[in-house]
């Protein structure tokens, strides 16, 4: 029961949709239906700017991170639960109740569910990602370098680190996730037409 109680908590949570409420209350538009269409960060930096961006990405990183801490605190320090918690959370965010199931790509508030769960392995893969994205100026192939990275490490690592073997297959289905979910960008990325960061987006596109 403790086990069900906090999934479905940390799946509700994760499924609150910041971009497209500060969308909402900054703009009255719907994030969905402006630049590329996604509902997460970067979208809100090409449709709204730099500040509702930064407040997205923390907020959705909060969510993640508050999940896996959410499965910690009701099963009593159980971390397959709370690895559990933090994959609901991204499926909230991916496929929110409140929204159609009309979500994002989870890419922040896997940020922080894996900083919550494997810190140094995503910690490491976060440092590689940020510098690819600072040279190719991809956020989409930093954000999957670092899902894929930290995902690498863990499975090499995971006894040096300490943690359950398990892990390793959570993190491969929410890796998973992140490839289906940017599967067009990939396509983009594979025939250079990807969107480079700081390239506006009209809220009328």
């Amino acid at each position: 029961m403790t086990a069900s109680v906090a999934i479905i908590l940390s799946y509700l949570i994760g499924a609150v949709s910041f971009s497209y409420v500060i969308g909402q209350k900054v703009k009255k538009l719907d994030i969905r239906e402006h630049g590329s269409g996604n509902a997460g960060a970067t979208n809100t930096l090409r449709v709204m700017g730099i500040g509702p961006a930064i407040t997205v990405l923390l907020l959705d990183c909060a969510k993640g991170i508050a999940a896996v801490w959410i499965g910690y605190l009701l099963s009593g320090g159980d971390s397959m639960i709370a690895a559990a918690s933090g994959l609901a959370s991204i499926i909230g965010h991916n496929w929110p109740v409140y929204y159609g199931f009309r979500g994002g790509k989870g890419v922040a508030t896997t940020i922080g569910v894996l900083a919550a769960l494997v810190f140094l392995p995503a910690l490491i893969s976060g440092v590689i990602a940020i510098l690819m994205i600072i040279i190719t100026r991809f956020v989409s192939l930093g954000s999957l370098l670092f899902m894929l990275g930290t995902t690498i490490i863990t499975a090499l690592f995971y006894e040096y680190f300490d943690f359950p073997f398990y892990f390793v297959y959570f993190l491969i289905v929410i890796t998973g996730l992140s490839f289906w979910k940017h599967r067009t960008n990939i396509k983009r990325l594979l025939t250079g037409e990807e969107n480079k960061l700081g390239q506006k987006a009209s809220v009328n596109e």
